[in-house]
């Protein structure tokens, strides 16, 4: 049995658990106004997680084609947008189902085989400092994680179908 004091630390028991603990420390330590960690599913990227619970629900989905994922996983914009105004490909797509994003930071999420799987991450609705910058590898290193862990067996709850 784990002593209660070191319980805090204990694994994860399944990869929503790790996705969840992940969400929150983000929002509590990275700052942002919503984390999802999200599925690419043909031509829908589905939220499978979000944090906090009342910002968005598990199961809604945005056209892959609009979202602003999409545009980072192409190339067509960096990782982490302080001011989504100021990227063209963010600007275009800054109207989510979430709200007007105006700063948008997201990581891919990868297979074992290195495909696609959806992404982790996190919008504000108001601009950021051109310090939050500086949070980037927090955010890498909790999508590598989540990543990790489907490698190493732990399977990601499948996403609802489409409404």
């Amino acid at each position: 049995m784990v002593p209660a004091r070191v319980a805090d630390v204990a694994p994860w028991r399944d990869w929503t658990s790790a996705a969840d603990d992940a969400l929150r420390f983000l929002h509590e330590h990275v700052g942002w106004d919503l984390w999802m960690v999200t599925r690419v599913v043909g031509d829908r990227q589905v939220v499978l997680r979000a944090w906090p619970q009342r910002g968005v629900r598990p199961g809604a989905e945005v056209p892959w084609e609009r979202s602003l994922c999409r545009q980072m996983v192409e190339g067509n914009g960096p990782r982490l947008a302080t001011v989504t105004a100021a990227v063209p490909a963010y600007a275009a797509h800054a109207d989510q189902p979430v709200g007007a994003v105006a700063a948008y930071v997201g990581i891919p999420l990868v297979t074992p085989d290195l495909e696609l799987f959806g992404t982790l991450c996190g919008v504000a609705f108001r601009a950021k400092p051109r310090s939050a910058a500086r949070e980037l590898s927090v955010v890498e290193a909790a999508a590598r994680t989540l990543s990790t862990l489907m490698a190493t067996g732990l399977e990601p709850p499948s996403p609802p179908p489409p409404d």
